[in-house]
């Protein structure tokens, strides 16, 4: 399994087989942040927005070496309310386990929007499905770091959880807690 989570500071990448995750990063390539530093006008622009990519591979660079050395995850899940959005814009249904729809989201379909995304303003681009009023200055930041991400990593497609880092911590923390019979 390789997980992907993009946040307002930061991009987690973690893979493994087990539960606890053979190897994991944390890349300060989130949405907001990437915004802030790359991105600040409205529309970006595609020089702001080449910038932004270039930056974007080069730190991910950093980090490919541990994960290249793991095999070949067979499932690529994304996570965040970002990747998300992403998904509803440009990705597609699938049939799911349960027969409850998931969203998969290919890297080339990605691809082919940042330009789009990058040359709307944002108030048009929370017009665009998927797009909330919250996300649409960091939408396109969020695209740049996801694609980056999915490159580097060799990833065509990605299926989009419905959880994200947020409730992984709790649920970790309630397994963690003892409900022995001495506890009152």
């Amino acid at each position: 399994l390789l997980l992907l989570d993009i946040g307002g500071g930061s991009l987690e990448i973690a893979a493994g087989a087990e539960e606890m995750p053979d190897a994991a990063a944390s890349v300060p390539l989130g949405a907001g942040r990437m915004t802030v530093q790359f991105l600040p006008n409205d529309p970006p622009g595609e020089a702001d927005v080449e910038k932004l990519r270039i930056h974007a591979a080069e730190t991910l660079a950093a980090v490919l070496p541990q994960f290249a050395a793991l095999p070949r995850p067979d499932h690529v899940v994304g996570s965040s309310k970002a990747i998300r959005s992403l998904a509803r814009l440009v990705g597609y249904p699938a049939p799911g386990w349960s027969g409850t729809e998931r969203m998969l989201l290919p890297r080339a379909s990605l691809g082919s929007w940042i330009p789009r995304l990058a040359r709307l303003p944002a108030s048009a681009r929370q017009e665009l499905p998927g797009i909330t009023p919250d996300r649409t200055f960091q939408i396109v930041a969020a695209a740049v770091s996801l694609h980056a991400a999915m490159t580097a990593l060799k990833v065509e497609e990605l299926e989009v959880s419905p959880w994200a880092l947020r409730e992984g911590v709790l649920l970790r923390y309630i397994e963690q807690l003892s409900w022995s019979d001495d506890r009152s």
